[in-house]
Protein backbone atom coordinates (compact mmCIF):
# COMPACT_ATOMS: atom_id res chain seq x y z
CA UNK A 1 0.00 0.00 0.00
CA UNK A 2 3.33 2.50 -0.21
CA UNK A 3 1.79 3.54 -3.13
CA UNK A 4 -1.82 4.85 -1.88
CA UNK A 5 -2.90 7.67 -0.23
CA UNK A 6 -3.54 7.50 3.14
CA UNK A 7 -6.24 9.03 5.83
CA UNK A 8 -3.93 11.21 8.00
CA UNK A 9 -6.16 11.43 10.62
CA UNK A 10 -6.23 7.55 11.22
CA UNK A 11 -3.53 4.67 11.73
CA UNK A 12 -3.36 3.34 8.45
CA UNK A 13 -6.48 3.87 6.54
CA UNK A 14 -5.77 4.17 2.87
CA UNK A 15 -8.58 6.32 0.94
CA UNK A 16 -9.72 3.69 -1.02
CA UNK A 17 -10.00 -0.30 0.60
CA UNK A 18 -11.32 -1.38 -2.91
CA UNK A 19 -12.90 -4.93 -3.38
CA UNK A 20 -13.11 -6.07 0.21
CA UNK A 21 -14.05 -9.69 1.62
CA UNK A 22 -15.62 -10.87 4.97
CA UNK A 23 -14.85 -13.76 5.75
CA UNK A 24 -17.38 -15.40 8.28
CA UNK A 25 -20.84 -14.08 9.75
CA UNK A 26 -19.37 -14.26 13.25
CA UNK A 27 -19.96 -11.41 15.71
CA UNK A 28 -16.49 -9.77 14.46
CA UNK A 29 -17.68 -10.71 11.07
CA UNK A 30 -21.11 -8.87 11.30
CA UNK A 31 -20.00 -6.04 12.73
CA UNK A 32 -17.48 -5.20 10.19
CA UNK A 33 -19.99 -5.27 7.21
CA UNK A 34 -21.79 -3.24 9.86
CA UNK A 35 -19.04 -0.96 9.36
CA UNK A 36 -17.89 -1.46 5.80
CA UNK A 37 -21.50 -1.08 4.42
CA UNK A 38 -21.74 2.61 4.54
CA UNK A 39 -18.70 3.04 2.21
CA UNK A 40 -19.74 0.87 -0.30
CA UNK A 41 -19.49 3.01 -3.24
CA UNK A 42 -17.00 5.07 -1.71
CA UNK A 43 -14.02 3.94 0.09
CA UNK A 44 -15.27 0.37 -1.06
CA UNK A 45 -15.75 -0.73 -4.83
CA UNK A 46 -17.04 -3.73 -4.38
CA UNK A 47 -17.57 -6.01 -0.98
CA UNK A 48 -18.05 -9.61 -0.97
CA UNK A 49 -19.55 -11.79 2.53
CA UNK A 50 -18.58 -15.44 3.16
CA UNK A 51 -21.45 -16.48 5.32
CA UNK A 52 -20.43 -20.04 6.54
CA UNK A 53 -23.36 -22.45 7.10
CA UNK A 54 -26.97 -21.27 6.06
CA UNK A 55 -28.89 -20.64 9.04
CA UNK A 56 -32.17 -18.52 9.28
CA UNK A 57 -30.25 -15.40 10.91
CA UNK A 58 -27.36 -15.58 8.01
CA UNK A 59 -29.71 -16.36 5.29
CA UNK A 60 -31.98 -12.57 6.61
CA UNK A 61 -28.53 -10.86 6.99
CA UNK A 62 -27.58 -11.91 3.77
CA UNK A 63 -30.87 -10.55 1.68
CA UNK A 64 -30.12 -7.20 3.69
CA UNK A 65 -26.33 -6.87 2.43
CA UNK A 66 -27.39 -7.84 -1.43
CA UNK A 67 -30.23 -5.33 -1.09
CA UNK A 68 -27.54 -2.67 0.00
CA UNK A 69 -24.95 -3.86 -3.09
CA UNK A 70 -22.69 -6.75 -1.29
CA UNK A 71 -22.09 -10.12 -2.67
CA UNK A 72 -22.95 -12.84 -0.40
CA UNK A 73 -22.14 -16.43 -1.02
CA UNK A 74 -22.71 -19.71 1.42
CA UNK A 75 -20.70 -23.15 1.06
CA UNK A 76 -17.65 -24.74 -0.41
CA UNK A 77 -17.12 -23.00 -3.38
CA UNK A 78 -18.26 -19.62 -1.82
CA UNK A 79 -14.77 -17.63 -1.95
CA UNK A 80 -14.51 -18.36 -5.81
CA UNK A 81 -18.17 -17.58 -6.85
CA UNK A 82 -17.32 -14.26 -4.48
CA UNK A 83 -13.90 -13.37 -6.34
CA UNK A 84 -15.32 -13.94 -9.76
CA UNK A 85 -19.00 -11.68 -8.72
CA UNK A 86 -16.49 -8.64 -7.03
CA UNK A 87 -13.99 -8.54 -10.06
CA UNK A 88 -11.52 -11.84 -9.65
CA UNK A 89 -9.39 -10.15 -6.95
CA UNK A 90 -9.81 -8.72 -3.64
CA UNK A 91 -7.88 -5.63 -2.14
CA UNK A 92 -8.58 -6.71 1.08
CA UNK A 93 -9.70 -9.81 3.39
CA UNK A 94 -11.30 -9.45 6.40
CA UNK A 95 -11.09 -13.23 8.03
CA UNK A 96 -13.36 -14.62 11.28
CA UNK A 97 -11.16 -15.82 14.42
CA UNK A 98 -13.11 -19.17 14.04
CA UNK A 99 -11.33 -19.82 10.50
CA UNK A 100 -7.62 -21.11 10.91
CA UNK A 101 -5.33 -19.39 8.79
CA UNK A 102 -4.33 -23.61 7.54
CA UNK A 103 -7.96 -24.26 6.18
CA UNK A 104 -8.61 -24.36 2.92
CA UNK A 105 -10.78 -21.73 3.28
CA UNK A 106 -8.69 -19.29 4.67
CA UNK A 107 -5.98 -20.10 2.13
CA UNK A 108 -8.47 -20.18 -0.84
CA UNK A 109 -9.12 -16.37 0.17
CA UNK A 110 -5.38 -15.18 0.36
CA UNK A 111 -4.60 -17.09 -2.82
CA UNK A 112 -7.62 -14.04 -4.23
CA UNK A 113 -6.18 -11.09 -1.85
CA UNK A 114 -3.68 -8.81 -1.73
CA UNK A 115 -3.38 -9.25 2.14
CA UNK A 116 -5.63 -11.46 4.95
CA UNK A 117 -6.37 -9.42 8.08
CA UNK A 118 -7.85 -9.81 11.34
CA UNK A 119 -11.00 -7.88 12.58
CA UNK A 120 -8.83 -6.38 15.40
CA UNK A 121 -6.08 -5.19 12.57
CA UNK A 122 -8.19 -3.58 10.39
CA UNK A 123 -9.77 -1.93 13.33
CA UNK A 124 -7.00 -0.65 14.24
CA UNK A 125 -6.10 0.42 11.01
CA UNK A 126 -9.12 2.79 10.75
CA UNK A 127 -9.29 4.10 14.49
CA UNK A 128 -7.87 7.43 14.97
CA UNK A 129 -4.11 8.38 14.50
CA UNK A 130 -4.18 9.85 17.93
CA UNK A 131 -5.94 6.61 19.86
CA UNK A 132 -3.97 4.62 22.18
CA UNK A 133 -4.33 0.93 22.31
CA UNK A 134 -3.86 -1.61 25.32
CA UNK A 135 -3.87 -5.05 24.01
CA UNK A 136 -3.91 -8.44 26.20
CA UNK A 137 -3.61 -11.81 25.54
CA UNK A 138 -1.99 -15.08 26.66
CA UNK A 139 -3.92 -18.23 27.59
CA UNK A 140 -5.28 -17.86 30.63
CA UNK A 141 -6.82 -14.25 32.35
CA UNK A 142 -6.89 -12.12 29.45
CA UNK A 143 -10.37 -11.38 30.00
CA UNK A 144 -9.93 -9.83 34.00
CA UNK A 145 -6.79 -8.06 32.40
CA UNK A 146 -8.83 -6.85 30.20
CA UNK A 147 -11.71 -5.47 32.15
CA UNK A 148 -9.67 -4.81 35.00
CA UNK A 149 -7.09 -2.47 32.79
CA UNK A 150 -10.61 -0.53 31.59
CA UNK A 151 -11.57 -0.43 34.88
CA UNK A 152 -8.12 1.42 36.18
CA UNK A 153 -8.27 4.02 33.02
CA UNK A 154 -12.06 4.79 33.32
CA UNK A 155 -11.58 5.40 37.44
CA UNK A 156 -8.53 8.07 36.49
CA UNK A 157 -10.24 9.65 33.88
CA UNK A 158 -9.83 8.48 30.33
CA UNK A 159 -11.92 7.60 28.09
CA UNK A 160 -11.58 3.89 28.19
CA UNK A 161 -13.08 1.02 27.02
CA UNK A 162 -13.00 -2.99 26.80
CA UNK A 163 -13.09 -4.05 23.37
CA UNK A 164 -12.36 -7.03 21.16
CA UNK A 165 -13.17 -10.44 22.80
CA UNK A 166 -14.89 -8.80 25.69
CA UNK A 167 -17.54 -5.85 25.27
CA UNK A 168 -18.34 -4.69 21.50
CA UNK A 169 -15.82 -5.85 19.00
CA UNK A 170 -13.01 -3.73 18.48
CA UNK A 171 -13.91 -2.49 14.95
CA UNK A 172 -17.68 -1.45 16.23
CA UNK A 173 -16.28 0.43 19.14
CA UNK A 174 -14.09 2.23 16.76
CA UNK A 175 -16.97 3.02 14.18
CA UNK A 176 -18.76 4.73 17.43
CA UNK A 177 -15.32 6.13 18.55
CA UNK A 178 -16.02 5.49 22.17
CA UNK A 179 -12.98 5.54 23.52
CA UNK A 180 -9.79 7.68 23.02
CA UNK A 181 -7.97 4.34 25.05
CA UNK A 182 -8.99 0.96 23.60
CA UNK A 183 -8.22 -2.05 25.73
CA UNK A 184 -8.17 -5.02 23.53
CA UNK A 185 -8.79 -8.69 24.03
CA UNK A 186 -7.32 -10.25 21.83
CA UNK A 187 -7.03 -14.09 20.95
CA UNK A 188 -4.26 -15.91 18.86
CA UNK A 189 -6.74 -16.73 16.13
CA UNK A 190 -6.60 -12.71 16.00
CA UNK A 191 -3.23 -12.34 16.33
CA UNK A 192 -1.91 -14.82 13.36
CA UNK A 193 -4.12 -12.94 10.82
CA UNK A 194 -1.98 -9.52 12.12
CA UNK A 195 0.46 -7.55 9.81
CA UNK A 196 0.82 -3.69 11.28
CA UNK A 197 -1.31 -3.94 14.41
CA UNK A 198 1.02 -1.82 16.87
CA UNK A 199 -0.38 -1.44 20.29
CA UNK A 200 1.13 1.51 22.71
CA UNK A 201 1.15 -1.16 25.45
CA UNK A 202 1.55 -5.01 24.81
CA UNK A 203 0.35 -7.19 27.94
CA UNK A 204 1.41 -10.96 27.11
CA UNK A 205 0.30 -13.31 29.84
CA UNK A 206 1.21 -16.85 30.62
CA UNK A 207 1.32 -19.38 27.45
CA UNK A 208 0.10 -22.96 27.89
CA UNK A 209 -0.99 -25.66 24.95
CA UNK A 210 -4.57 -24.70 23.85
CA UNK A 211 -6.16 -24.24 20.61
CA UNK A 212 -3.85 -26.83 18.84
CA UNK A 213 -7.21 -27.92 16.53
CA UNK A 214 -6.39 -24.48 15.21
CA UNK A 215 -2.80 -23.74 15.35
CA UNK A 216 -1.93 -27.26 14.79
CA UNK A 217 1.37 -27.02 16.79
CA UNK A 218 2.21 -25.51 19.72
CA UNK A 219 5.04 -23.40 17.95
CA UNK A 220 2.29 -21.94 15.67
CA UNK A 221 0.09 -21.25 18.85
CA UNK A 222 3.09 -19.01 20.53
CA UNK A 223 4.36 -17.68 17.60
CA UNK A 224 0.36 -16.34 16.80
CA UNK A 225 0.72 -15.12 19.96
CA UNK A 226 4.15 -13.15 20.26
CA UNK A 227 2.66 -11.34 16.87
CA UNK A 228 1.77 -9.40 19.63
CA UNK A 229 5.46 -7.73 20.03
CA UNK A 230 5.93 -7.34 16.08
CA UNK A 231 5.40 -3.69 15.68
CA UNK A 232 5.40 -2.43 19.07
CA UNK A 233 9.15 -0.57 17.87
CA UNK A 234 6.90 1.76 16.03
CA UNK A 235 5.39 2.99 18.98
CA UNK A 236 7.28 6.18 20.86
CA UNK A 237 7.34 5.04 24.58
CA UNK A 238 5.78 1.65 23.87
CA UNK A 239 6.03 -0.75 26.95
CA UNK A 240 5.40 -5.10 27.00
CA UNK A 241 4.18 -6.07 30.49
CA UNK A 242 5.65 -9.84 30.07
CA UNK A 243 4.91 -12.90 32.66
CA UNK A 244 8.22 -14.03 32.92
CA UNK A 245 7.14 -16.54 35.30
CA UNK A 246 5.77 -18.53 32.55
CA UNK A 247 8.89 -20.60 30.94
CA UNK A 248 7.79 -20.06 27.17
CA UNK A 249 6.83 -16.08 27.83
CA UNK A 250 10.29 -15.94 29.76
CA UNK A 251 12.25 -17.83 27.25
CA UNK A 252 10.71 -14.46 24.93
CA UNK A 253 11.92 -11.82 27.67
CA UNK A 254 15.58 -13.34 27.42
CA UNK A 255 15.68 -13.12 23.42
CA UNK A 256 14.56 -9.67 23.78
CA UNK A 257 17.07 -8.60 26.36
CA UNK A 258 19.43 -9.95 23.71
CA UNK A 259 18.59 -8.12 20.99
CA UNK A 260 21.96 -5.97 19.75
CA UNK A 261 20.70 -2.16 20.56
CA UNK A 262 17.64 -3.09 22.34
CA UNK A 263 14.58 -4.40 21.06
CA UNK A 264 13.15 -0.70 20.77
CA UNK A 265 10.54 -1.01 23.27
CA UNK A 266 10.71 -1.22 27.18
CA UNK A 267 9.66 -4.62 28.97
CA UNK A 268 8.02 -4.83 32.13
CA UNK A 269 8.82 -8.72 33.42
CA UNK A 270 6.21 -9.89 35.84
CA UNK A 271 8.07 -12.19 38.44
CA UNK A 272 10.74 -15.07 37.61
CA UNK A 273 11.30 -18.26 37.05
CA UNK A 274 10.17 -18.62 40.91
CA UNK A 275 7.04 -17.14 40.32
CA UNK A 276 5.52 -13.75 40.76
CA UNK A 277 7.43 -13.08 43.83
CA UNK A 278 10.18 -12.99 41.87
CA UNK A 279 12.24 -9.66 41.36
CA UNK A 280 13.87 -9.83 37.63
CA UNK A 281 15.86 -6.21 39.00
CA UNK A 282 17.32 -8.16 41.48
CA UNK A 283 17.21 -11.37 39.44
CA UNK A 284 19.46 -10.13 36.54
CA UNK A 285 19.60 -6.05 36.38
CA UNK A 286 16.53 -5.85 34.64
CA UNK A 287 15.32 -1.93 34.63
CA UNK A 288 11.46 -2.28 35.17
CA UNK A 289 10.07 -5.02 37.24
CA UNK A 290 6.34 -6.57 38.72
CA UNK A 291 6.14 -8.63 41.43
CA UNK A 292 4.37 -9.46 44.41
CA UNK A 293 5.80 -8.74 47.81
CA UNK A 294 6.35 -11.41 50.74
CA UNK A 295 3.97 -10.03 52.44
CA UNK A 296 1.41 -9.29 49.36
CA UNK A 297 2.54 -6.13 48.70
CA UNK A 298 1.55 -6.14 43.93
CA UNK A 299 5.16 -3.66 43.42
CA UNK A 300 5.84 -2.42 39.89
CA UNK A 301 9.26 -0.95 39.27
CA UNK A 302 8.64 1.11 35.93
CA UNK A 303 10.65 3.93 34.25
CA UNK A 304 13.28 4.11 37.35
CA UNK A 305 9.92 4.60 39.98
CA UNK A 306 9.17 1.93 42.06
CA UNK A 307 5.34 2.12 43.16
CA UNK A 308 4.00 -0.16 46.32
CA UNK A 309 0.05 -0.52 45.15
CA UNK A 310 -2.06 -2.51 47.20
CA UNK A 311 -1.66 -5.88 49.15
CA UNK A 312 -3.43 -8.56 47.57
CA UNK A 313 -5.57 -9.36 49.85
CA UNK A 314 -7.48 -6.08 50.16
CA UNK A 315 -8.72 -7.09 46.32
CA UNK A 316 -12.11 -8.27 45.75
CA UNK A 317 -10.78 -10.61 43.05
CA UNK A 318 -9.35 -13.57 44.88
CA UNK A 319 -7.09 -16.29 44.58
CA UNK A 320 -3.00 -16.12 43.61
CA UNK A 321 -4.19 -15.75 39.71
CA UNK A 322 -6.13 -13.22 40.16
CA UNK A 323 -3.64 -11.08 42.06
CA UNK A 324 -1.33 -11.89 39.16
CA UNK A 325 -3.99 -10.67 36.77
CA UNK A 326 -4.19 -7.24 38.85
CA UNK A 327 -0.26 -7.15 39.04
CA UNK A 328 -0.42 -6.75 34.89
CA UNK A 329 -3.34 -4.77 34.95
CA UNK A 330 -1.90 -2.48 37.31
CA UNK A 331 1.50 -2.43 35.43
CA UNK A 332 -0.20 -1.87 31.66
CA UNK A 333 -2.19 1.21 33.60
CA UNK A 334 0.90 2.98 35.17
CA UNK A 335 2.35 2.47 31.54
CA UNK A 336 -0.64 4.31 30.27
CA UNK A 337 0.27 7.30 32.86
CA UNK A 338 -1.75 6.90 35.03
CA UNK A 339 -1.22 7.88 38.89
CA UNK A 340 -0.34 5.27 41.11
CA UNK A 341 -2.45 6.44 43.83
CA UNK A 342 -5.14 5.98 41.68
CA UNK A 343 -4.26 2.52 40.09
CA UNK A 344 -4.04 1.64 43.97
CA UNK A 345 -7.40 3.19 44.32
CA UNK A 346 -9.03 1.74 41.43
CA UNK A 347 -7.62 -2.05 41.79
CA UNK A 348 -9.74 -2.57 45.60
CA UNK A 349 -12.93 -1.45 43.42
CA UNK A 350 -12.80 -4.04 40.79
CA UNK A 351 -15.88 -6.62 41.09
CA UNK A 352 -15.20 -10.85 39.88
CA UNK A 353 -16.74 -10.63 36.39
CA UNK A 354 -19.92 -12.46 35.58
CA UNK A 355 -19.26 -16.27 33.53
CA UNK A 356 -16.59 -17.45 36.35
CA UNK A 357 -18.33 -18.93 38.21
CA UNK A 358 -21.63 -17.27 38.41
CA UNK A 359 -25.41 -18.73 39.80
CA UNK A 360 -27.93 -18.80 37.45
CA UNK A 361 -30.99 -20.49 38.97
CA UNK A 362 -32.35 -23.42 40.85
CA UNK A 363 -34.30 -26.06 39.18
CA UNK A 364 -35.76 -28.54 41.53
CA UNK A 365 -33.61 -27.46 44.44
CA UNK A 366 -30.34 -28.36 41.98
CA UNK A 367 -28.53 -24.78 42.27
CA UNK A 368 -27.13 -23.82 38.73
CA UNK A 369 -23.93 -22.13 37.84
CA UNK A 370 -22.06 -21.56 34.49
CA UNK A 371 -18.37 -20.54 34.30
CA UNK A 372 -16.48 -18.69 31.30
CA UNK A 373 -16.17 -20.87 28.07
CA UNK A 374 -12.66 -20.21 26.45
CA UNK A 375 -9.78 -21.28 28.55
CA UNK A 376 -7.70 -24.38 28.52
CA UNK A 377 -8.71 -27.66 30.07
CA UNK A 378 -6.08 -27.32 33.11
CA UNK A 379 -7.56 -24.59 35.04
CA UNK A 380 -10.81 -25.67 33.98
CA UNK A 381 -10.00 -28.94 36.23
CA UNK A 382 -9.77 -26.03 39.33
CA UNK A 383 -12.91 -25.37 39.05
CA UNK A 384 -14.06 -28.69 39.62
CA UNK A 385 -12.97 -28.26 42.89
CA UNK A 386 -14.93 -24.90 43.88
CA UNK A 387 -17.54 -27.23 46.05
CA UNK A 388 -16.25 -29.03 48.37
CA UNK A 389 -19.32 -30.25 49.63
CA UNK A 390 -20.60 -31.65 47.13
CA UNK A 391 -19.80 -33.43 43.54
CA UNK A 392 -21.38 -31.24 41.00
CA UNK A 393 -22.99 -32.30 37.97
CA UNK A 394 -21.09 -31.00 35.18
CA UNK A 395 -21.51 -30.54 31.65
CA UNK A 396 -18.17 -30.01 29.17
CA UNK A 397 -17.67 -29.64 25.79
CA UNK A 398 -18.23 -27.43 22.93
CA UNK A 399 -15.26 -26.66 20.06
CA UNK A 400 -12.65 -28.82 20.92
CA UNK A 401 -9.33 -27.29 21.41
CA UNK A 402 -7.70 -30.30 20.59
CA UNK A 403 -5.62 -29.97 24.38
CA UNK A 404 -4.65 -32.87 27.11
CA UNK A 405 -7.37 -34.19 28.69
CA UNK A 406 -5.55 -36.45 31.47
CA UNK A 407 -5.64 -33.52 34.54
CA UNK A 408 -9.18 -32.17 33.54
CA UNK A 409 -11.06 -36.26 33.16
CA UNK A 410 -8.67 -37.00 36.50
CA UNK A 411 -10.16 -33.92 38.66
CA UNK A 412 -13.91 -34.90 37.05
CA UNK A 413 -13.73 -38.34 38.70
CA UNK A 414 -12.26 -36.98 41.82
CA UNK A 415 -14.39 -33.97 42.40
CA UNK A 416 -17.63 -34.75 40.32
CA UNK A 417 -20.47 -37.14 40.10
CA UNK A 418 -21.85 -37.09 36.40
CA UNK A 419 -20.04 -35.58 33.32
CA UNK A 420 -22.43 -34.88 30.42
CA UNK A 421 -20.31 -33.40 27.11
CA UNK A 422 -21.98 -31.66 24.19
CA UNK A 423 -20.92 -30.29 21.07
CA UNK A 424 -17.61 -31.27 18.50
CA UNK A 425 -15.84 -31.80 21.48
CA UNK A 426 -18.18 -34.88 22.72
CA UNK A 427 -16.79 -37.64 21.35
CA UNK A 428 -12.93 -37.05 22.46
CA UNK A 429 -14.16 -36.41 25.92
CA UNK A 430 -16.10 -39.42 26.35
CA UNK A 431 -13.26 -41.45 25.26
CA UNK A 432 -11.03 -39.71 27.85
CA UNK A 433 -13.38 -40.87 30.16
CA UNK A 434 -13.89 -44.35 29.15
CA UNK A 435 -10.27 -44.66 28.79
CA UNK A 436 -9.50 -43.78 32.22
CA UNK A 437 -8.27 -46.24 34.57
CA UNK A 438 -10.74 -47.30 37.38
CA UNK A 439 -11.17 -44.67 40.55
CA UNK A 440 -12.82 -45.27 43.53
CA UNK A 441 -15.83 -42.65 42.85
CA UNK A 442 -16.07 -43.16 39.50
CA UNK A 443 -17.98 -40.40 37.26
CA UNK A 444 -20.43 -41.47 34.64
CA UNK A 445 -20.61 -40.10 31.51
CA UNK A 446 -22.97 -39.14 28.52
CA UNK A 447 -22.87 -37.31 25.55
CA UNK A 448 -25.28 -35.29 23.54
CA UNK A 449 -25.07 -32.95 20.27
CA UNK A 450 -25.77 -29.19 22.07
CA UNK A 451 -25.52 -27.75 25.32
CA UNK A 452 -29.16 -27.35 25.53
CA UNK A 453 -30.06 -31.17 25.24
CA UNK A 454 -26.77 -31.56 27.86
CA UNK A 455 -28.33 -28.86 30.15
CA UNK A 456 -31.78 -30.98 30.01
CA UNK A 457 -29.53 -34.12 30.66
CA UNK A 458 -27.65 -32.26 33.51
CA UNK A 459 -30.61 -31.81 35.50
CA UNK A 460 -32.36 -35.13 35.07
CA UNK A 461 -29.57 -36.06 36.62
CA UNK A 462 -29.25 -33.58 39.63
CA UNK A 463 -31.24 -34.27 42.85
CA UNK A 464 -32.40 -31.29 45.30
CA UNK A 465 -29.04 -29.70 46.71
CA UNK A 466 -27.02 -30.83 44.02
CA UNK A 467 -24.77 -28.20 41.77
CA UNK A 468 -24.91 -28.39 38.15
CA UNK A 469 -22.10 -26.64 36.58
CA UNK A 470 -21.65 -25.99 32.74
CA UNK A 471 -18.02 -25.43 32.67
CA UNK A 472 -17.33 -26.47 29.11
CA UNK A 473 -13.53 -26.16 28.38
CA UNK A 474 -14.05 -26.12 25.00
CA UNK A 475 -14.44 -22.75 22.38
CA UNK A 476 -17.54 -21.38 21.95
CA UNK A 477 -17.32 -20.97 18.04
CA UNK A 478 -19.46 -24.34 17.27
CA UNK A 479 -22.68 -23.11 18.82
CA UNK A 480 -22.43 -19.39 19.73
CA UNK A 481 -20.95 -16.22 18.48
CA UNK A 482 -18.98 -15.73 21.90
CA UNK A 483 -18.66 -17.02 25.52
CA UNK A 484 -20.96 -14.10 26.85
CA UNK A 485 -23.44 -15.56 24.79
CA UNK A 486 -23.08 -18.91 25.91
CA UNK A 487 -22.93 -18.00 29.18
CA UNK A 488 -26.57 -15.80 28.91
CA UNK A 489 -28.19 -18.72 26.88
CA UNK A 490 -27.34 -21.23 30.02
CA UNK A 491 -28.44 -18.99 32.34
CA UNK A 492 -31.32 -18.15 30.67
CA UNK A 493 -32.52 -22.04 29.79
CA UNK A 494 -31.73 -23.24 33.71
CA UNK A 495 -34.22 -20.36 34.95
CA UNK A 496 -36.62 -20.71 32.28
CA UNK A 497 -36.74 -24.60 32.30
CA UNK A 498 -38.93 -24.89 36.08
CA UNK A 499 -41.68 -22.56 34.16
CA UNK A 500 -41.37 -23.63 30.53
CA UNK A 501 -41.14 -27.22 31.20
CA UNK A 502 -43.90 -27.41 33.84
CA UNK A 503 -46.02 -25.84 30.80
CA UNK A 504 -44.71 -27.19 27.71
CA UNK A 505 -43.82 -30.52 28.88
CA UNK A 506 -46.96 -31.24 30.80
CA UNK A 507 -49.16 -30.34 27.85
CA UNK A 508 -46.99 -32.69 25.64
CA UNK A 509 -47.84 -35.68 28.20
CA UNK A 510 -51.73 -34.32 28.54
CA UNK A 511 -51.70 -35.48 24.64
CA UNK A 512 -49.67 -38.60 24.62
CA UNK A 513 -51.87 -39.56 27.89
CA UNK A 514 -55.71 -38.86 25.71
CA UNK A 515 -54.23 -41.02 23.09
CA UNK A 516 -52.25 -43.99 24.86
CA UNK A 517 -54.51 -47.27 25.08
CA UNK A 518 -53.07 -47.69 28.59
CA UNK A 519 -52.80 -44.39 30.59
CA UNK A 520 -50.94 -45.70 33.00
CA UNK A 521 -47.93 -46.75 31.47
CA UNK A 522 -47.06 -42.99 30.58
CA UNK A 523 -47.57 -41.90 34.24
CA UNK A 524 -45.73 -44.73 36.10
CA UNK A 525 -42.28 -45.12 34.03
CA UNK A 526 -39.31 -42.67 34.80
CA UNK A 527 -39.66 -42.03 31.09
CA UNK A 528 -42.35 -40.32 31.92
CA UNK A 529 -41.61 -36.22 31.15
CA UNK A 530 -44.69 -35.30 33.18
CA UNK A 531 -43.78 -37.10 35.82
CA UNK A 532 -39.49 -36.40 35.33
CA UNK A 533 -40.06 -32.68 35.21
CA UNK A 534 -42.74 -32.04 38.00
CA UNK A 535 -41.41 -34.56 40.70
Amino acid sequence: MSDVAMIASKKYAPETLGRVLVLGLGKSGHDAVDYLMPLLGGRVSELAIFGGAHSADADAFAQTARAAGAHVAFGDNAVAQLAEAAGGHFELTIASPGISEFSELYQAAARLSNEVISEVEFAWRESAASSRWVAVTGTNGKTTVTALTAHLLKSAGLRAAAVGNIGDTCISAVGANAADVYVAEVSSYQLASTKRFAPNVAVMLNITPDHLHWHHTLENYRDAKFKLLDNLASVPGAVAVMDASNDVVRAKVRQLRQVEGGCGFAIVPMGTAEGLSGDMRARCGAENAAFIAADGTLVVALRGTEHALVNEADLLIKGSHNAGNALAAASAALACGVDAAEVAKALVTFAPLEHRIEPCGTVRGAACYTTRRQRTSTPRSRRLRRFPHTRPVVLLGGDDKGTDLEDLVAAAHRHTRVCVCFGDAADRFMAAFEGAAAWPQPTSAAARESSRDALDVALDQAASGDVVLLSPACASFDEFHSFEERGEVSSACSRARPRLARRVLHLWHLLQLRDAPTPSRWCGRRSCLCCRCLR
